[in-house]
């Protein structure tokens, strides 16, 4: 399925900056969705929660934001903003 792909190198970039900043517990994420990204909000969301369970991820606090421009560079893409850790 091409939204476990997308979680799943999603997790992978959400763990490298928690292990980058020595943090043991991952409490936020930030992400934009391009107009062009074929993935609601509310889709995203429940596979979020999925692909966190039983990870340092899990209960994070999700916040999507949701990109309105389809000539926007990255209209097509899940971006990463931040990632809010704790030690």
């Amino acid at each position: 399925m091409h939204e476990q792909s997308l979680m799943k190198d999603l997790m992978n970039k959400i763990f490298a900056v928690a292990r980058d900043q020595g943090g043991t517990t991952v409490s936020g994420v930030k992400v934009r969705l391009g107009a062009l990204a074929h993935i609601s909000a509310e889709h995203f969301k429940e596979h979020f929660v999925e692909a966190a369970r039983g990870t340092r991820a899990e209960g994070a606090r999700l916040d999507v934001e949701l990109m309105e421009d389809i000539h926007d560079p990255l209209a097509q893409e899940i971006v990463l903003d931040s990632v809010e850790i704790e030690e």
